[in-house]
């Protein structure tokens, strides 16, 4: 026959501490002082980067020296007028989608819906 035998458990002992008393663990308490530090040291990282782009990112304008001037003319829209039938009256001879194009990117026109009664530039290169 076999025994089996089960040992006591062990006791864990906390030592003591110089003055007598037994050492217990702390938490790690943050005071005021302590947070804004902390969240000092997080956002500078992010002060820098916005630093940077805020000195970087004003340089490509600065220098006005290559300017190029437009030339236009303005048209006023009328009841029935589109962008095709004001390209085919400024410029028979050029293909009118091609005059669309650039009447549409001089007006910073994303469709090519007009009201009536607008002013809608014309590039010099068509008008007559």
């Amino acid at each position: 026959m076999s025994t089996i035998s089960i040992p006591t458990p062990a006791l864990l002992r906390v030592p003591a501490v110089a003055d007598g008393r037994s050492a217990q663990r702390t938490r790690l308490r943050l005071t005021a002082r302590g947070r804004r530090l902390l969240v000092a040291v997080a956002a500078a990282p992010l002060v820098v980067g916005i630093g940077l782009s805020v000195l970087a990112g004003g340089s490509a304008l600065a220098s006005g020296d290559e300017v190029a001037e437009i030339s236009f003319e303005t048209v006023t829209v009328l009841p029935g007028d589109s962008l095709w039938s004001i390209a085919t009256e400024v410029a028979p001879e050029v293909d009118p989608r091609d005059v669309i194009d650039d009447i549409q990117r001089l007006n910073n026109l994303r469709s090519g819906s007009i009201q009536v009664g607008a002013e809608i530039a014309i590039p010099v290169q068509y008008s007559r």
